[in-house]
């Protein structure tokens, strides 16, 4: 408990500094102190047997990394006074904050809903602990503090909103605002789907010439990308994946995008898997179903990356033992062009059996550093330096592609739908 206002307390020792120069006053000080006194403690008195308010705390059981959510609290006055409070909710730390604290006044057996927005910055299961209530006495003399125990634990998961919003633009076959190439194809694919019959622009190797024999017109085959094939996520979890690139680090973006990936793959009947390595070693081996997303989504929300050196031949060697049957294996990480003589043995062990597509993270910044004007020494160092350093990393990348590595360089925002697209052209070629 601590004084609301100084205001009495001043006009108190003003009337001592009077009484001091005119003693006959005297009594009135004294009198105006005891009366002073007596209803700070009555205040303070009426204050502190106030029953506790009744709060509840609404939030989803799972939020979004790096998107704003809204708290809501709803807090009842079972009295017959009226309550003129602070309220500030013990929100998670790792999280941004808006709307708190906040004054509000609830009135005799009354419910007030009070709301806030948070940002959560970091994944994994987080809690709220309580709320913090500050109260005003009734006549003013004080501010009385309580802290209620309110508890919520909460999920947060990768940024799902994507692939929310991949899942309506392809409801209204509109994908191509989300930079995803569709190519229009009549009848080609790997898998045969069925027959129908001829339309205008179907070649003649589709021709079913038995069936044509038999029905008297034109018949068509018509085929779909092969289903049933077996995608793994080779997920990097060393220290080169804690590089920020905004406000999320590059796993956070990594995870986004396998993430997205996965509910397109799953969607063209392949089966998902995933395994991390150089951190927390995970395994999850490949099944098929819509369902998947979700265990993807509980198999990586609380992963973090470590501080270790990515080690990819331990990985190449772990997969290999792990999955059996030919698999696309995507190798998200960050490289370096020193990164070559152990990454590329690594590869070239995974390339015997499946086929690998290598997708490397770029800092953003590199290309706003080309980007600005040079307009000193200091800003040519700059300049020259990174384009050396870019230089020296597309000839690691060529490198790469000579040995036959699907490859592909990009900065974390264009991930997502950059590896979509390459995996759509890995699924149109018949590579795998």
């Amino acid at each position: 408990m601590r004084p609301a206002h100084l205001t009495f307390w001043w006009l108190w020792l003003i009337l001592a500094t009077i009484a001091t120069l005119n003693p006959s006053l005297l009594i009135y000080w004294q009198i105006g102190g005891i009366i002073l006194l007596l209803s700070a403690l009555i205040d303070a008195w009426r204050v502190w047997r106030l029953p506790n308010l009744k709060i509840k705390r609404q939030v989803a059981n799972s939020l979004a990394l790096g998107v704003w959510s809204e708290v809501t609290l709803t807090l009842f006055n079972p009295t017959n006074r009226q309550y003129s409070l602070e309220v500030f909710d013990d929100y998670p730390i790792t999280s941004d904050l808006q709307g708190q604290p906040q004054t509000i006044i609830i009135s005799p057996a009354t419910t007030v809903k009070m709301q806030y927005r948070i940002r959560p910055q970091q994944r994994g299961a987080i809690d709220f602990a309580g709320v913090h209530l500050l109260h005003l006495s009734s006549w003013g003399f004080w501010k009385f503090y309580r802290y209620i125990k309110l508890k919520s634990s909460i999920r947060i998961y990768p940024n799902f909103a994507t692939m929310t919003k991949y899942a309506l633009f392809a409801a209204e076959n509109r994908l191509g605002q989300l930079g995803i190439r569709q190519i229009q194809r009549r009848g080609e694919g790997l898998e045969f789907h069925q027959l129908r019959e001829y339309r205008t622009g179907d070649m003649l190797r589709q021709l079913d010439w038995n069936a044509t024999a038999r029905y008297k017109k034109l018949i068509s085959k018509e085929y779909q990308d092969e289903r049933d094939q077996q995608i793994i996520f080779l997920i990097d979890c060393g220290q080169r994946m804690l590089t920020q690139d905004g406000i999320l680090s590059h796993f956070d973006h990594c995870l986004n995008a396998i993430l997205l990936l996965s509910y397109v793959a799953l969607k063209q009947g392949d089966a998902l898997g995933l395994m991390t390595f150089s951190g927390e070693e995970r395994w999850l081996a490949p099944r098929k179903g819509m369902n998947t997303v979700n265990t993807v989504l509980n198999t990586v929300y609380d992963l973090q990356p470590s501080t270790h050196t990515s080690d990819y031949l331990h990985a190449a060697n772990q997969l290999l033992i792990k999955q059996r049957k030919r698999a696309l294996v995507i190798l998200i990480s960050n490289l370096r062009d020193e990164d070559n003589d152990e990454l590329l043995p690594a590869l070239q062990l995974l390339r015997k059996k499946h086929l690998v597509l290598l997708a490397s993270l770029q800092e953003r910044v590199l290309a706003e550093v080309l980007e600005q004007p040079v307009y000193d020494l200091e800003d040519a160092l700059r300049y020259t330096a990174t384009l050396s350093y870019l230089q020296q990393r597309q000839q690691a990348h060529n490198s790469l592609k000579k040995h036959g590595i699907v490859y592909l360089d990009t900065i974390p925002d264009q991930l997502p739908i950059k590896i979509i697209n390459r995996y759509l052209d890995i699924k149109r070629s018949g590579i795998l």
